[in-house]
């Protein structure tokens, strides 16, 4: 009997060996088609090859697609544990032509690959043609399908369509016949719903291009889409009808009924179904990049989460089960998927931290879901308002609550929970209003209200597809724009400013036009992109092709990280009372403020760039986990300074060291963060401090550079310091050295020419013909004397000199220096009871134009724009004196 690792590889290597190229699995969030909230079918990645906006060097394909459908159009999830063939995720077996060939080669590849690789008897097999497609009826025909068994269907049962216009063409299905042991028609009869006929493949030929009045014409490109789903065959060459007794499933049942010590195959084994099929759909999510949150993709990996939790907790499980069961997924499906390997700690760490802050608010949810259950008539619903309070106050989505009421066979009133909810939204939006932003930011909570919150795409891709769904210009919301606006999206790759990390910048194309995106901020769960149409124009409502400027964001990414070294070198350098109090991560720098009272020292700023540059040459993985705040605390992470934290944040870790932090206690830097980060230490290339200086009081704020901007700043400085060098006539190594000896020559000369300049003064030689002559005024001595060519840094000194030569009285110089006027007074010690220094230096300055001056009784100086008053502002000074 094949296991599904066995079928799986079949189908690929049948369809390799008739010339397809085997293409891996895209993600699960889908980069190139923003109407979806999941890829949910083989085609996804595939959308643009088929309308041709894109080529590839391969015009056959073959994959095996991993899908989900839990959210959105798509939604199988209600039904999930309890039907034979739900799931949330499942695999799509494929094979693509791209212009290529047509129906005479995918049919019989169809049918060979049926009947012959997977031996499933011709005798149990029907097909299905489009009413009109004669083509094909006669193709099944050729192949040896009788008449009878050849189904036509004139329903869109058998005619796909991509959307209202756009490539199109008829299906061909292939049915498989349990039995009339089971009940059920084939397809086309009144009992079609039954399960003895069922579905095992679906061919489309895509032929035709519809338009929006409704006419079609032939494509210039036609092309096949097939798809078999992986779980439903096996479980048919399995000998069963059954996908949940397929290996996989077998496997992951009985791992959870080990875990739970709950028979697998008794009377609780729906239980068993949900927690199975739930730990794929969770795990290859969160592989894929998708965490828990509450909205947009991660509310639905949450929603998914809890229900598999809560059929746990009915199992009996008193401690997380969830987690334990990932090695037995990984063990039967890492092969085909090695990102299921990869991520396998990631996955582990996110189901045991939602599943055990989960089972602490669970007891309490049920037990209030009993109390509001055990008040109601035997048909009347749940009110509303309850249910939302189960959302609201215990994190238990809608249908979880439907789900646990099933099974009482009661109903929720959703109009009242909706309703509640409403009434949620309108406080949230109240209190934003009163919060002291723009008034106008309410419009962000208004869009989101209408088209929901924005998806973030940024941490795994800088491309991707996203549907506009709202345009802002002027202030409000417009159908059309083609000049500044402001973009709305339901996905982006493009960051949102936040923590320190500017916005992304890019392009924003759609069918009509194209715009540059500038900047990008977020309010209320939207992000928005302000951007300038730069060719044509856009609309609400299109989808756009959306490119963040991969250069920027790789400078960024590389700040950011450099960022979080920094503060742990800084830690280690100075101590722990290092915190950061804000940063800034652009392109072309990084700037990060941190607690600390003094400037660093040279051999402090020395030792905290060799040491960022150790751990960037170190090239160790950068990391990120999902976790509480205070459990991230505990294990040693910093919290950055602004943020606001909700009840689970990302925890980047980076760098390996002897003695760290982190759970195994050798990270290097653990910190919360939510901005975007390098994959390895090593993409930052380098780090170069600009220098340490003064923030605020006790803050110190460091500039740094990193990648190459450091190398061509470090490339700048060597060429600065060679021309030094040269003008010096030294060598670059010997340039400190000269330097110095220039430096203590030139303060030599100054100090000489200095005591030159007051000598020549004392001696009446400043050249004004001025000599230092004493008249004595009301009993005092006083010398007055203007200079040139004297700095009013040395008038101290020359007042100093003139009253020991006097021994008492007064002295008032003046001085022409560049062109400004520099005065000082001075007065013995025996006289400052009567006459002041200040006094006479006000007084002087007055007449010069200046105002104010002062110092100490005995020495005072001032200042003011010129000297050409010097001889008033002398008389000015004596009039002081002979008061």
């Amino acid at each position: 009997m094949p296991s599904l690792n066995d079928i799986r590889s079949t189908f690929l290597n049948y369809f390799e060996k008739q010339g397809h190229q085997i293409v891996p699995s895209s993600p699960l969030v889908p980069r190139n088609d923003p109407t979806l909230m999941f890829t949910n079918s083989g085609m996804v990645q595939f959308k643009n090859l088929f309308t041709g906006i894109e080529t590839r060097d391969y015009k056959r394909a073959t994959t095996s697609q991993k899908c989900v459908r839990a959210g959105g159009k798509h939604n199988d999830l209600d039904n999930v544990g309890y039907t034979a063939r739900h799931h949330t995720f499942f695999e799509m077996l494929g094979n693509f032509s791209f212009g290529d060939y047509f129906k005479d080669d995918a049919i019989p590849f169809a049918w060979e690959l049926i009947t012959k690789e997977f031996d499933i008897p011709k005798d149990k097999l029907y097909t299905t043609v489009y009413h009109t497609d004669d083509e094909a009826f006669e193709i099944w025909k050729k192949v040896g399908v009788p008449e009878d068994r050849i189904i036509r269907i004139a329903t869109s049962d058998n005619f796909w369509q991509m959307g209202p216009t756009g490539p199109c063409g008829p299906c061909t299905e292939i049915f498989y016949d349990h039995g009339d042991h089971i009940w059920g028609g084939p397809p086309g009869s009144p009992e079609e719903d039954g399960d003895r006929f069922i579905e095992i493949w679906n061919v489309v030929f895509m032929q035709n291009e519809q338009f929006e009045d409704g006419s079609m014409k032939a494509l210039d490109m036609q092309s096949i889409d097939t798809g078999m789903g992986l779980e439903r065959i096996g479980a048919l060459l399995q000998g069963s009808h059954d996908n949940y007794d397929t290996d996989l499933m077998k496997s992951l049942i009985e791992a959870s009924a080990h875990a739970t010590s709950v028979d697998p195959y008794g009377d609780q084994n729906v239980h068993h179904r949900v927690i199975a099929d739930h730990l794929r759909s969770t795990s290859f999510l969160i592989a894929d990049g998708v965490m828990p949150s509450n909205d947009g993709r991660g509310y639905v990996l949450r929603r998914i989460m809890r229900r598999a939790m809560r059929h746990a907790h009915l199992l009996g499980a008193k401690d997380p089960v969830m987690h334990r069961l990932v090695p037995a997924l990984v063990s039967k499906m890492g092969a085909a998927y090695p990102e299921l390997g990869q991520a396998q700690s990631l996955i582990e760490e996110t189901l045991k931290l939602e599943e055990t802050r989960f089972k602490q608010t669970l007891d309490r949810g049920l037990k209030l879901l009993d109390d509001e259950v055990s008040g109601l008539s035997e048909d009347a619903a749940l009110p509303g308002e309850a249910a939302f309070k189960l959302y609201d106050t215990y994190g238990f989505p809608l249908d979880l609550t439907q789900d646990a009421l099933r099974e009482r066979g009661l109903s929720v009133d959703t109009d009242g929970f909706d309703t509640a909810m409403a009434e949620q939204k309108a406080k949230a939006r109240a209190a934003w209003a009163g919060s002291g932003e723009a008034a106008d930011s309410t419009i962000w909570f208004d869009i989101a209200d209408q088209h929901g919150t924005t998806d973030f795409l940024g941490y795994d891709t800088e491309t991707a597809e996203g549907q506009i769904t709202a345009l802002v210009a002027d202030g409000a919301q417009v159908d059309k724009a083609d000049g500044k606006v402001q973009i709305v999206l339901n996905q982006t790759p493009f960051y949102a400013e936040s923590g320190g990390q500017v916005g992304d910048s890019g392009v924003i194309k759609t069918e009509t036009g194209s715009a540059r995106v500038t900047d990008t901020k977020k309010a209320a769960g939207v992000f928005i992109h302000i951007a300038e149409v730069t060719e044509g124009h856009l609309q609400a409502g299109q989808g756009a092709q959306l490119t963040v400027d991969h250069a920027r964001r790789t400078a960024i990414r590389a700040n950011h990280s450099a960022t979080h070294l920094l503060h742990e070198a800084l830690r280690n350098a100075l101590g722990d009372h290092v915190a950061q109090r804000g940063s800034l991560n652009a392109d072309d720098r990084l700037r990060f403020d941190f607690s600390h009272t003094k400037a660093l020292t040279l051999d402090e700023l020395r030792q905290v760039e060799d040491e960022v540059n150790t751990y960037i040459r170190q090239n160790s993985a950068v990391e990120t986990r999902i976790m509480t705040p205070d459990d991230a605390r505990a294990i040693g992470a910093q919290a950055l300074f602004g943020e606001k934290y909700g009840d689970e944040v990302r925890v980047v870790s980076m760098g390996r060291a002897k003695t760290g932090k982190g759970l195994d206690g050798q990270t290097y830097s653990l910190e919360l963060c939510g901005g975007t980060h390098v994959r390895q230490t090593g993409d930052i290339g380098a780090f170069v401090t600009l220098g340490d200086s003064a923030s605020s009081a006790g803050v110190r704020r460091i500039e740094a550079l990193t990648g190459a901007d450091a190398m061509r700043y470090l490339s700048e400085q060597d060429h600065r310091l060679a021309q030094t060098a040269l003008q010096l006539k030294a060598q670059t190594a010997d340039v400190p050295e000269r330097v110095k000896a220039l430096l203590d020559e030139r303060k030599a000369l100054q100090n000489e020419v200095a005591q030159l300049r007051r000598e020549l003064a004392m001696a009446g030689g400043s050249g004004d013909g001025n000599a230092a002559e004493s008249k004595e005024i009301n009993g005092v001595k006083f010398v007055a004397q203007v200079l040139s060519g004297v700095s009013g840094r040395d008038l101290p000194a020359l007042i100093d000199e003139h009253k020991a030569r006097i021994e008492s009285g007064a002295v008032l110089l003046i001085a022409d220096a560049d062109g400004k006027a520099a005065v000082a007074a001075g007065v013995t010690k025996d006289l400052t009871d009567t006459v002041k220094a200040p006094d006479l230096v006000r007084a002087a300055v007055a007449e010069l134009g200046g105002k104010g001056g002062g110092g100490r009784p005995d020495l005072a100086q001032g200042g003011a724009k010129s000297v050409d008053n010097a001889e008033a502002a002398i008389k000015a000074a004596e009039a002081v004196l002979g008061a």
